[in-house]
């Protein structure tokens, strides 16, 4: 992870299966990077339930406190005999799921969320919260989804490169995560453009994927100087950039892609193929931030 920021690694909380699953990966994190794991759950407003009879029955203040903090000592639990050394923190913070994650972001390494949760009391990861938290974090952002492996796994850490600043940021950060893993990296680089595909034969198309080839091997440079370790392999290829990581994720252990891409013939974090990983994607997927 990048060394740029020194806090904690944070989790979302909120006892479904999909935050067990983010801290599992969040745990993993902390004793990789030696960052302390902070668990939060968020409170919400006060929510309502159906009784026995049928009537709508508020679910009290207290209920809500309470049902936090069982979900945060179980996370804590299950923290703690992954990683028995771990520094953990937990604290059940009132408000909605959005602005106290993104208030946590402020001042975390990474910010690692489930995919989807229990969508009740609290209901800390819906959906749509870890979409919105993805692409507003100050943090980068951890979406946990699919096949969750630990380090010492031959599967490989993908990372999205289009050229942009953003993504080169994506690339620092995958490099980390590869060498903290001993995994090997495969550096993506999808390019695709309707207007040359539909002007055919009057295009070289062998050298426009030379110079894709070139930029790939430019932005990736100066990393493999930087970490001798990482065994990095690299692919090229004409089409969609959604299609091609959703592929390949199915195979990886991590996809690390930019909060947003060009937006021109190689645009890799468009919000389709961004919205397309954290929906689609086969293993957990990093968002990184400029």
């Amino acid at each position: 992870m990048s060394r740029h920021r020194s806090g904690p690694v944070v989790v979302g909380v909120d006892g479904s299966r999909s935050a067990s699953q983010a801290v599992e990966w969040g745990a993993t994190e902390a004793m990789l990077t030696g960052a302390p794991l902070r668990l939060v759950a968020a409170l919400g407003p006060p929510a309502v339930r159906r009784t026995d009879d049928g009537d709508l029955q508020e679910v009290s203040a207290r209920h809500l406190v309470v049902s936090a903090r069982a979900a945060l000592d179980m996370a804590a639990d299950q923290a703690v005999r992954a990683q028995p050394c771990l520094d953990v923190d937990s604290d059940a913070r009132e408000g909605f799921p959005v602005p106290v994650l993104l208030d946590e972001s402020r001042h975390a390494t990474v910010l690692v969320i489930g995919n989807r949760g229990l969508g009740g009391v609290p209901g800390l990861l819906l959906g749509s919260v870890s979409t919105t938290v993805a692409a507003k974090a100050e943090c980068p952002v951890v979406v946990v989804r699919g096949t969750v492996v630990g380090p010492g796994d031959d599967r490989p850490v993908v990372v999205g490169v289009d050229g942009s600043p953003i993504s080169d940021s994506a690339i620092e950060l995958a490099f980390a995560e590869a060498s903290e893993r001993g995994a090997p990296l495969l550096a993506v680089h999808a390019w695709s453009d309707r207007m040359l595909v539909e002007l055919g034969p009057i295009v070289d198309m062998d050298a426009i994927n030379a110079d894709e080839r070139q930029l790939l091997s430019q932005r990736l440079a100066g990393r493999r100087e930087e970490y001798p370790d990482v065994e990095v392999r690299t692919l090229v290829r004409r089409d969609k950039a959604a299609e091609v990581l959703l592929d390949l994720s199915a195979k990886a252990q991590l996809v690390v892609v930019g909060s947003r891409g060009r937006g021109r013939v190689s645009g890799l974090l468009l919000g389709s193929v961004g919205h397309a990983l954290l929906h689609l994607a086969e293993c957990p997927v990093l968002v990184a931030r400029s």
